[in-house]
């Protein structure tokens, strides 16, 4: 699962949840989830989990970090205040991107190898449905009105829409080849898919279900982050993030990061953008304003962060 993001990008954050400036960053390697407080860009704890976690996803308050362990079968539940396992949950055959639906919390889960995504009930933490969707299902994304669920399709070049209400799979919309993150961008209007192979993002219009542009990034683009009217991808196999401008989806820089750059996210206030790389067993900041990389945190083996991983 190298090709493996983001996911759920365009996430809304009640006005009640309160900033901790922390990253948590999945370490597959490590079989940990590393605790990395952004003020001073240093690890400050370091859980184990098991099963090699690889997506993460937020509860709306962000208390809670749930992570998609495929070799463990199951979403492991982490208390973010207390740095604490509190549950693990069953999920298929191969959990890959999760995601959280900021009205129900409801987190949704992509099920790789059996094209499907589950439902796991924020209260009970048990699973409470299902829907099938295309070929080895990656990112997820949900609308901040928490009613329609995209799912990237890696392996049928395709996004799923989903009635988030209904569990029926609405259409589908066609995008570059095997897309694997998905973001919605701040407004809301439009999603984007990192096709890793195609080397490009997709651009869809959510309410028209149309695919609207096409950016054309680095080697094997794995997820997108948006802050400033700008979006930023990481091109796994190109050792760097592209940035665009989400008006005119022109490139206007390319930064080098480290080794395998694959989880990416913005903070609130827009300020850095910050990512994952998995080879180089770190966290990378990157000024908006500059476009630099600005600092660096070294976290545990193999970090994918696919999801949304800040607090």
């Amino acid at each position: 699962m190298t090709g493996l993001l983001l996911l759920a990008g365009g996430q809304f954050v009640p006005a009640c949840a309160q900033a901790k400036h922390e990253a948590l960053v999945t370490n597959q390697g490590s079989d940990s989830l590393s605790i990395v407080d952004l003020g001073s860009m240093t690890s400050i704890a370091e859980i184990k989990i098991g099963g090699k976690p690889a997506g993460i996803a937020l509860s709306p308050d962000r208390s809670r970090a749930y992570l998609a362990a495929p070799d463990g079968k199951e979403v492991v539940v982490v208390d973010a205040e207390s740095r604490s396992v509190i549950d693990r949950v069953k999920a298929g055959d191969g959990p890959l991107g999760i995601a959280v639906n900021p009205v129900s919390g409801a987190v949704y889960v992509a099920d790789w190898y059996s094209a499907r995504l589950l439902v796991i009930d924020a209260a009970s933490l048990a699973v409470s449905g299902e829907v099938k969707v295309g070929k080895s299902p990656s990112g997820i994304a949900v609308t901040s009105d928490g009613a329609t669920i995209l799912s990237a399709d890696r392996d049928s070049n395709e996004v799923s829409v989903i009635d988030a209400v209904t569990l029926e799979r609405q259409g589908a919309i066609g995008v570059g080849t095997r897309p694997f993150g998905i973001t919605i961008e701040p407004s809301g209007e439009r999603a984007f898919t990192a096709n890793v192979g195609s080397d490009d993002v997709t651009v869809i219009n959510i309410r028209e279900r149309k695919v609207v542009g096409r950016v054309a990034v680095g080697h094997h683009p794995y997820a997108v982050a948006f802050s400033g009217g700008r979006g930023f991808v990481t091109n796994q196999s190109g050792g760097s993030v592209s940035v665009f401008d989400v008006g005119s989806l022109e490139v206007v820089k390319t930064i080098e990061v480290g080794d395998t750059p694959e989880g990416i996210a913005a903070d609130p206030g827009g300020r850095f953008v910050y990512v994952a790389c998995w080879f180089e067993n770190a966290l990378q900041r990157i000024d908006t304003e500059t476009l630099e990389v600005s600092g660096s945190a070294k976290v545990g083996d193999g970090p994918r962060a696919f999801g949304a991983f800040l607090r």
